[in-house]
């Protein structure tokens, strides 16, 4: 990353004055360290200190959350090492791609909220929409697993996870009323009621989110939600947990007097509810039940000029049911399991899309196993397979083996590796866009003719992590070896029975590549009140064969500084950088960006309720590239007051 040596030793200094500074420190006892090594809740289906999760985890917290000055999850990211960001709302929603590159459907990680699997049926498993699931200020945490955890949830961790946690019930007792306004058409507004007691407790949230969107893109954003929480003590052992939410994404995409792409409001409608409960059955073990439905239904057309008989649509229906059962149990103090299955049903309407109207149906169903295993007070073993049959793609296993040293206090290597697979999305397999005059057939665009696979990758990984709290100093990094074969990928053929020119698309698996490259994540306490969060990517990715999409070295760095002030203020600055990459179907290269955030905020006291103000600064510099060429990402800043009991 040539443009960005100054900015690697700024982090590399800040890692030597942390260290030095431990120097003249009390020393630090077992005790000490242990207490400050954060629970990690979803990477492998067990809750386990950080130092002894399968692999690398960021956690992006509460404070990281608040004084980020982020409007939504997807921005986030771009803390975590090894990701891309998007903002755009043009192809789908605000999302981010860890190790390949953004495309219309980034699908190969699985994103969750509390636990229930939000990414988008419809849209191709995509993970955008998944992302707008809920507000950041009901967030508590947000735990990243950087690399495959298909053993632990499926296919569609195949690069890795992120689970969103809300905030628990206890923390938004009262009310709050939330609002900014700023340029580029900002206007975001949240309300939230927090009611009950130690028996039932209640969350009501509803919140907008409005802008004008990039430059370059048509139309204005709005993002509209709604959320219900109840938390229930059916008696001494068991707890009920039910959520149900909608979501409204009303987004302006296409090109005024595009004819094939003509500027509309695309509108994306999700709907979902969930229900929890868990029953402690000893000290040593547990059981949990989790039920869920989604319901997807997305608006998207606009009238062909040449042809105003025609509608050009790509719109339709998507819903998924699941149900989970897991079983976690302590055997004896050095074996941990859990232990579960899981049945999905997803099913897509749309004709538009598959030329019929009849639904295509996809069942899942999954048994999976975790073992913690202390094979010595210093090394841990975590071995876990799930396995996985799909009516779309047959049976695979997805197994990972990770072995955690403790080579001393604070310092814990790590060595494993892993294998995982994606299956086709229902569109890659049966695609069928067809487009009709007066009964006759006018043109194609994608037939799929079913001929792919399943995608694989075999993961290799090292890692060390450091938790050094006399420093006040912790240190991650990850050396990977990712091999990735089978990638689906779109081509054209000549169909003479397509109509039109009889050129379609069709997709396969016409990808090999490897990746290979190391991340590091370190996180300073220089002085009270004071946080300094540095995240660094650096990656190559050799293709065997295959389109030249995939771009050969590419790199991030973040740098987040916090710091809390007198008086009752705080600050934040934030930058990123990232080397240039390739978008999948287009010819552009997207340049290399850096961009700058700043925030200031103050509490305050109104009307005898707590209060904030704050004001942000986003990509404090020039414009950058966001997906496509003609899409910028402007200079924007906003004024927020929020006011709570």
């Amino acid at each position: 990353m040539k443009h960005t040596y100054k900015f690697t030793w700024l982090a590399v200094l800040s890692g030597l004055a942390g260290t030095a500074a431990a120097q003249q420190m009390p020393a630090v006892s077992e005790k000490d360290y242990l207490d400050e090594v954060p629970i990690v809740l979803s990477v492998s289906r067990l809750p386990q200190r950080l130092d002894e999760t399968p692999g690398a985890v960021t956690l992006i917290d509460r404070d990281m959350i608040r004084m980020s000055g982020a409007r939504d999850v997807a921005d986030l990211l771009r803390l975590v090492p090894g990701f891309r960001v998007s903002n755009s709302f043009e192809s789908n929603t605000p999302q981010g791609s860890y190790h390949t590159t953004l495309s219309d459907f980034s699908n190969h990680i699985q994103v969750m909220v509390d636990g229930r699997s939000v990414y988008s049926t419809y849209l191709r498993g995509s993970t955008g929409p998944g992302l707008q699931t809920v507000a950041l200020e009901d967030i508590e945490r947000i735990e990243v697993y950087r690399g495959s955890n298909s053993a632990a949830y499926g296919a569609r961790a195949f690069l890795g996870s992120i689970n969103i946690v809300t905030r628990d019930l206890m923390d938004t007792q009262g009310a709050l009323v939330q609002l900014a306004r700023g340029g580029n058409g900002i206007e975001d507004q949240m309300l939230r009621l927090g009611w009950g007691d130690d028996e039932a407790r209640f969350r009501l949230s509803a919140d907008g989110r409005n802008d004008d969107g990039l430059s370059g893109t048509s139309g204005s954003n709005r993002v509209q939600r709604v959320n219900l929480r109840a938390d229930l003590r059916a008696g001494p052992r068991d707890v009920l947990e039910f959520r149900t939410g909608q979501s409204l994404i009303d987004a302006g995409v296409g090109f005024a007097g595009d004819t094939n792409n003509n500027a509309r409001t695309r509108r994306l409608d999700t709907s979902f509810v969930q229900l929890d409960w868990r029953r402690n059955l000893d000290p040593d073990q547990d059981l949990a039940l989790q039920l869920s439905h989604t319901v997807e239904n997305i608006r998207d057309n606009f009238v062909y000029t040449p042809a105003p008989s025609l509608t050009i649509d790509f719109g339709g229906r998507a819903s998924n049911s699941n149900l989970m059962a897991q079983h976690t149990v302590r055997i004896d103090s050095a074996l941990r399991l859990v232990w579960g299955g899981e049945l999905r049903r997803e099913t897509i309407e749309s004709r538009p899309q598959y030329n019929t109207d009849a639904a295509f149906v996809t069942d899942f169903s999954r048994l999976f196993t975790n073992a913690e295993w202390r094979l010595h007070p210093d090394l841990l073993l975590n071995a876990g397979a799930l396995f996985e049959h799909s009516s779309i793609a047959g049976e695979h296993v997805s197994p990972r083996v990770m072995l955690n040293w403790r080579a001393a206090d604070g310092h814990t290597l790590r060595a494993g590796v892993s294998r995982a697979f994606r299956p086709p999305s229902t569109y890659e397999k049966y695609a069928n866009v067809r487009y009709y005059l007066g009964g006759v057939l006018a043109d194609s665009t994608d037939v799929a003719r079913g001929n792919v696979v399943a995608e694989k990758v075999e993961v290799r990984e090292l890692g060390y992590l450091a938790e050094l709290p006399g420093s006040r100093l912790s240190l991650d990094l990850r050396v990977f070896d990712e091999r990735v074969r089978d990638l689906i990928g779109q081509i054209t053929y000549n169909d003479p029975t397509s109509g039109g020119t009889g050129d379609v698309n069709d997709y396969t698996n016409n990808e090999d590549f490897d990746i290979r490259g190391y991340e590091a994540q370190l996180r300073w306490k220089p002085w009270s009140g004071g946080q300094l969060i540095y995240g660094f990517s650096e990656l190559q990715s050799t293709q065997s064969y295959g389109s030249a999409n995939l771009v050969g070295r590419y790199g991030t760095q973040s740098l987040m500084f916090m710091q809390q002030l007198p008086a009752g203020w705080d600050m934040s600055l934030s930058h990123y950088e990232a080397d240039a990459s390739r978008f999948p179907g287009f010819d552009a290269a997207a340049p290399a960006y850096s961009r700058t955030d700043l925030r200031i905020a103050k509490a305050l006291r109104l009307a005898g309720r707590r209060a904030e103000i704050s004001v942000v600064g986003q990509n404090m510099g020039a414009s950058y590239q966001d997906f496509m060429p003609k899409f910028l990402v402007r200079t924007q800043a906003y004024v927020m007051l929020k006011v709570e009991n």
